[in-house]
């Protein structure tokens, strides 16, 4: 499994939560258990208490990518690094489970999945994988959406480093209203140059009384 992997884990975390809409999916076992995707392991370790747990590892995923996103890139890195340090990672070699073309083990590093709870092990492998990120392609690669009032995190893997939203529903969203909001202001300013031409129109008509 690549490392890269385990960011993903960071951004799902985080967007259980929309702050500004006042919502919050991270209610219950089963949804910290659906974090987990794909390691069931783990997920069978979730109980009641990892709810609490989990969410207060998502708001310090979150201050990450906030100060990320508002150009304070030593404080995301601050921040991370106590994450880092307060769930420790354990890497391991793996590669039995997948072979490659030659039938020989496919050798790779993986996290393994052994810490004291679910929400250790899940806070480890999502602080690892954003550090991974972070390290691979630059703090300024962790982003919040731009469309108003999604404030999703989101990892920019764009070449250009273009990416401001955290989906195509969004940035469709936030590029409709800015055309709205062109044509509004077109329409205001055409407006209020006619008022100015019907005015100098009346003006000139007086004069010439």
């Amino acid at each position: 499994m690549e490392l890269a992997h385990y960011s993903d884990f960071a951004v799902r975390l985080v967007n259980t939560e929309e702050p500004a809409r006042n919502k919050d999916s991270l209610t219950s076992v089963d949804a910290v258990r659906a974090l987990f995707g794909g390691s069931v392991q783990m997920a069978r370790r979730a109980t009641e208490t990892d709810v609490t747990r989990f969410r207060n590892v998502r708001g310090r995923l979150r201050a990450v990518f906030e100060a990320a996103d508002s150009g304070d890139h030593v404080l995301a890195v601050d921040l991370l690094n106590s994450l880092l340090m307060e769930f420790p990672v354990s890497p391991q070699v793996s590669g039995h489970e997948t072979l490659g073309e030659d039938g020989a083990p496919d050798w790779h590093i993986h996290l393994a999945e052994h810490p004291s709870n679910a929400s250790a092990g899940y806070a480890a492998m999502a602080s690892f994988g954003l550090a991974f990120h972070l390290t691979e392609h630059g703090p300024d690669r962790l982003g919040l959406c731009q469309a108003a009032p999604c404030r999703n995190a989101y990892l920019d893997t764009s070449t250009n480093r273009s990416r401001r939203y955290c989906s195509d529903r969004c940035a469709t969203r936030a590029n409709v209203a800015a055309y709205r909001a062109r044509k509004r202001l077109e329409a205001e300013a055409s407006a209020r140059s006619g008022r100015s031409a019907e005015a100098a129109h009346e003006s000139r008509a007086l004069s010439d009384r």
